[in-house]
């Protein structure tokens, strides 16, 4: 006798996004667990006696808000000059006014480090140009304070620090082993729900579990954006 399988995929979303209209209302996000407890035995004892040869596959799902514990955000700014020497003292000035702006703003010296630099060179009509460009990287728990800051990112552009495209702040949530157990546990009790919902509908019973299979746990932005 052949099985009767429901089988839906669980809807998922990226993470990782950079800079939107949204940027600072991302501290929260929903981990969602498509827990696929397979084969809830459906039989009607009754009327045949391979019960436990009937089997129905269900999906159950647990959701939960949690806040951000950690902000990372990446700065990327460049600086031009006609020779080297001048367009890294321009970086080197730029660097100076991010860690300033940091500082001010009661981050420690130590949440703010270089991340990555290069250097390109063209001629226009024989004149050689260097462009500098470097890469500085805030990683913070303090979720609050990080949001501020990038609501007063463009202190920076007024301080002269010319933002690249790649500047970004993202949020993420690193206690998912801390949910994970009473996940499981509510997802489990949402597919016995199922199951027994499917069982009503077909006038039969459901038995115990015949297999059980864990999904996948996904974290998505509450406001469907990751940071700004």
């Amino acid at each position: 006798m052949s099985d009767t399988s429901l089988d839906e995929q669980p809807a998922t979303a990226p993470f990782w996004r950079e800079a939107s209209r949204q940027r600072w209302i991302a501290s929260s996000a929903i981990i969602t667990l498509g827990l696929i407890a397979g084969g809830y035995l459906l039989g009607d004892g009754l009327t045949r006696a391979k019960v436990a040869d009937r089997s129905v596959t269900v999906r159950g799902l647990a959701e939960r808000d949690v806040t951000a514990d950690l902000a990372i955000w990446t700065i990327a700014y460049s600086a031009s000059a006609t020779n080297l020497q001048e367009a890294q003292a321009n970086v080197d000035r730029d660097t100076a006014s991010i860690r300033s702006f940091f500082k001010e703003l009661g981050f420690p010296t130590d949440a703010i480090e270089p991340s990555g630099a290069n250097v390109s060179q063209y001629s226009n009509d024989g004149i050689p140009n260097f462009t500098v460009r470097q890469r500085m990287t805030l990683r913070t728990t303090d979720i609050d304070k990080a949001q501020k800051a990038v609501r007063r990112q463009f202190e920076l552009v007024r301080r002269g620090v010319v933002l690249e495209e790649g500047s970004g702040i993202a949020y993420t949530f690193t206690r998912l082993n801390d949910i994970k157990p009473k996940m499981v546990a509510e997802a489990t009790k949402d597919a016995r729900a199922a199951a027994e919902q499917f069982a009503k509908d077909s006038e039969t019973n459901v038995g115990g579990i015949k297999s059980a299979t864990q999904g996948y746990f996904s974290v998505e932005s509450r406001d469907g954006d990751s940071g700004g």
